[in-house]
């Protein structure tokens, strides 16, 4: 099993470009009552930190805010073979400031948006900044797959 993992696994590079193409990043944190909790977000890459922005009162919020531990998870495909994905275990940074919360939903807009930074779009952003957090993972452990690196051999 070792040998098949060694083949599928990223390069550093791999798992940086797949991280910066794809949407979605999973997030699972710890419950209070010892189930995970999982919600799909937006994110947007910052070096090799992936950073959500979220409301203040979340749930995963005040998960996070327990326990600072996360495991987050970005995949793609649909067939066996295109199956492609990244898991990151990671520690929450929360930042509670208002003008760099704004700061952060500024960048987060503009890659899913594809609209450019300005003065109207920073002004309607910061009502929301105040309900928001913005949350830095710190990654401790990276594990990937790309399951088109073994060309149809399973």
């Amino acid at each position: 099993m070792a040998k098949k993992r060694d083949q599928i696994k990223m390069s550093a590079d791999e798992v940086a470009d797949f991280l910066d193409a794809e949407r979605v990043m999973n997030v699972a944190s710890n419950g209070r009552d010892g189930w995970p909790h999982v919600t799909a977000l937006w994110f947007v890459m910052r070096d090799s930190e992936p950073w959500i922005w979220t409301y203040r009162k979340s749930q995963k919020v005040k998960n996070l805010e327990r326990d600072d531990h996360a495991t987050l998870m970005v995949e793609s495909g649909f067939e066996y073979a295109e199956l492609r994905g990244v898991m990151l275990r990671a520690r929450a940074h929360i930042e509670y400031d208002t003008e760099r919360v704004l700061d952060f939903g500024e960048e987060l807009f503009v890659k899913y948006q594809g609209a450019s930074a300005g003065g109207d779009l920073r002004e309607a952003l910061r009502a929301q900044a105040a309900k928001r957090v913005a949350i830095r993972f710190e990654v401790a452990e990276t594990v990937s797959w790309d399951h088109s690196k073994l060309e149809g051999a399973y």
